[in-house]
C-alpha cells in the first residue's frame, strides 16, 4: 500500500522481530485476530495474556459485512518468551459466557503485572452504559479471576506500576473527555489508591499537545520499568488524517498508532522528567502496514527488562497479531537525556 504521510520511522535502537510471535492460527480455539498482549515472567517462564476477536475473517468482513461475534482473553506460556508458546485450551474470559454479568458486554486489552506476589490484570470493559477501566486479580494458577474495581465511564488503557509508591498503588489511565476536549483529544492521567478499590488524587501526566507527532490522542500502554533515573514509560500516540484511504479491512481507517517514550519521577510519577520528541516505534514492517485488520497500528501492552539489560516490548501489530521488539536499556535512557 502507499506510504502513510507524514512518514514516521522507528528509532534505530529498536530491533523488531520480523515475524509475529503469536498469530490467530496458533490458538486452539476460534480466532480471527490476536493482539494487545500483556507479558510477565512468572514462575520460571513467560506468561502472555492476550486479546482474541473471533467470528469472521477478512473475506466475510469485507464482502458479507460479517462482523466479529465475540471477544475473549486467553493465556499462553513460553520458556523463552519468543516462540514455543503453549496455549490454555479455553479462554480465561469470553464475551459469550452465559454466566457473565448481563450489564457487561466484553473485557479486552489485558495488561498483566505482579505486585507483592499477587497477579493483577488491567482491562477495558465495554458495558451497556459505556466503556470502563477495570482491575482484576488473577489466581496463582491462572485459571480464575475476580474484578476488584471498575471506573465510571469513560476510561480506558489503565496500567499499574509494578510496586507501591509512597505506600500507595498507582496507575496510569486515559479518560475520554469528549465534551471538554473534543473528539479523541485524550491525554494520560495518573490516580492513586490505598487498596486497588478506591482511586483518587488524580493528576494530569501528559497532554496530547506535548507530543509533537500526535494530533489526535495519546494513552498508556505497558507497565513502566523502574530505573535509577526514573520510571521508563511507553505510551501510544495517534495521528489522524481525513484523506487516508482503505488501510485494512474497513472501508476507511484514518488513524496511525505509534509508540513514544517518557521518563517519570520515581517518587511522584505524575511529574514528567523527559519525553523523547520523536516516535520510538512506528509501523514499518509489512505485517504492520499491509496485512492487518487496521493497518499502521503499533500498540504495546508488555515491557520487560531482562538481566542482560535488554528491554523486550510486546506489541499488537495492526490489531491482528502479537509482535516483539527489543532494545538496550541504556540506549532507551540515552534518548531521554
Amino acid at each position: 500500500m502507499p506510504a502513510v504521510t507524514p512518514v514516521l520511522k522507528t528509532h534505530p535502537c529498536i530491533h523488531k522481530r520480523e515475524e509475529p510471535v503469536v498469530r490467530a492460527g496458533d490458538l486452539p480455539y476460534p480466532s480471527a485476530l490476536v493482539f494487545n498482549a500483556g507479558v510477565i515472567r512468572y514462575r520460571g517462564e513467560y506468561v502472555m495474556i492476550f486479546r482474541n476477536d473471533y467470528g469472521t475473517d477478512k473475506t466475510a468482513y469485507e464482502n458479507e459485512n460479517k462482523r466479529f461475534t465475540g471477544t475473549s482473553v486467553g493465556i499462553a506460556r513460553s520458556k523463552i518468551g519468543v516462540d514455543g508458546w503453549r496455549f490454555d485450551p479455553k479462554p480465561l474470559m469470553d464475551s459469550n459466557d452465559p454466566e457473565k454479568d448481563p450489564e457487561m458486554r466484553r473485557l479486552y486489552d489485558p495488561r498483566i503485572i505482579e505486585i507483592e506476589g499477587r497477579l493483577y490484570l488491567c482491562l477495558a470493559m465495554d458495558t451497556r452504559h459505556g466503556i470502563r477501566g477495570c482491575i482484576a486479580e488473577l489466581s496463582e494458577d491462572l485459571l480464575s479471576y475476580r474484578i476488584i474495581s471498575a471506573s465510571v465511564p469513560e476510561n480506558r488503557n489503565m496500567v499499574l506500576f509494578p510496586e507501591k509508591i509512597g505506600g500507595e498503588f498507582v496507575r496510569l489511565e486515559r479518560p475520554m473527555p469528549v465534551y471538554s476536549r473534543g473528539r479523541d483529544r485524550f491525554d494520560i492521567w495518573l490516580s492513586r489508591s490505598p487498596d486497588l478499590v478506591y482511586w483518587g488524587r488524580s493528576a494530569l501526566v501528559l497532554g496530547v499537545e506535548n507530543v509533537p507527532w500526535a494530533n489526535d490522542k495519546i494513552g498508556p500502554t505497558a507497565s513502566p520499568i523502574k530505573t535509577e533515573r526514573g520510571w521508563l514509560t511507553l505510551f501510544h500516540a495517534v495521528d489522524r488524517e481525513e484523506d487516508r484511504g482503505k488501510n485494512g479491512w474497513e472501508p476507511q481507517w484514518k488513524k496511525r498508532y505509534t509508540a513514544g517514550l517518557a521518563l517519570l519521577d520515581l517518587n511522584d510519577p505524575s511529574k514528567v522528567l523527559s519525553v523523547y520528541k520523536e516516535p520510538l516505534i512506528a509501523p514499518d514492517l509489512p505485517v504492520e502496514t499491509d496485512e492487518g485488520f487496521r493497518e499502521n497500528v503499533i500498540f504495546p501492552c508488555g515491557m520487560l527488562l531482562e538481566e542482560s539489560g535488554e528491554v523486550r516490548i510486546y506489541y499488537g501489530a495492526s490489531d491482528t497479531c502479537v509482535c516483539l521488539a527489543t532494545a538496550q536499556l541504556d540506549d532507551l535512557l540515552a534518548l531521554l537525556d
